[in-house]
């Protein structure tokens, strides 16, 4: 058994921050190529260098930017706007309910600065390195920090030198993370309780999608995964 195996599967440090940033460096490359579509639609639709990049800093969610460009114009729609983001970020409840048993022990401070560069890619390696006995909170943190300066750079390059791409989704651009994360959840821990999460969530937001407004479907399931997730904590090892 590695040295790495035999930690706590909550332990965080900056060894293992390093170490999930190092491992994230190949995936980063292609954040940098979705920031630079970001980058470009955000100067095409007529935002500022200096929001675009503050955006990308604060906001740091791809699918969420790029709906507020749809809603961004002379009067900015802020209830909608703040609505729309909230809606296509709504997974991130399942995320921290299924994150919860290792991030609990950490302090408050700790355990929602980590959360500040959760997203889809980073979740899904740490809970496979959860399912696999492994500490995955390093590759939560030093993974997200990659991905969240790779974006930034990203979308500087899209903001000053991307005019020379006219359709990024002509290139897929837009689906590398959907199927980074899509092969991360196949092979990832598949015990009874992340089954039947996922199960209700997925349930939840189909029927949601057929019997509700328009883009509600996201949060029902979100909030249906989550509630179950949070109230049917999984034990510590």
């Amino acid at each position: 058994m590695s040295a790495q195996e035999q930690r706590p599967l909550q332990a965080l440090d900056l060894a293992l921050t390093w170490d999930g940033f190092r491992q994230f460096l190949p995936i980063s490359a292609f954040v940098v190529l979705f920031g630079l579509a970001f980058g470009l639609a955000a100067t095409q639709t007529g935002l500022s260098s200096e929001t675009s990049l503050v955006m990308s800093a604060l906001v740091f969610a791809g699918a969420s930017q790029f709906a507020a460009l749809d809603l961004w114009g002379t009067h900015i729609p802020l209830v909608p706007l703040a609505l729309t983001v909230f809606a296509i970020n709504a997974r991130h409840l399942l995320m921290g309910a299924t994150l919860y048993p290792w991030l609990s022990s950490l302090p408050p401070a700790k355990r929602y600065g980590v959360m500040l560069v959760a997203s889809d890619a980073n979740w899904a390696m740490s809970m496979q390195a959860f399912g696999a006995g492994k500490p995955g909170l390093g590759l939560l943190l030093g993974g997200g920090l990659a991905l969240w300066l790779a974006w930034l750079v990203g979308t500087w390059l899209g903001i000053y030198f991307g005019s020379a791409i006219d359709d990024p989704v002509s290139f897929g651009l837009d689906m590398v993370m959907g199927c980074f994360l899509l092969a991360m959840v196949v092979g990832g821990q598949k015990n009874l309780r992340i089954l039947i999460i996922w199960a209700v969530a997925a349930v939840a937001s189909l029927l949601a999608y057929w019997y509700l407004p328009s883009n509600s479907h996201v949060v029902v399931g979100a909030l249906a995964g989550g509630a179950l997730g949070a109230l049917w904590m999984e034990k510590q090892p």
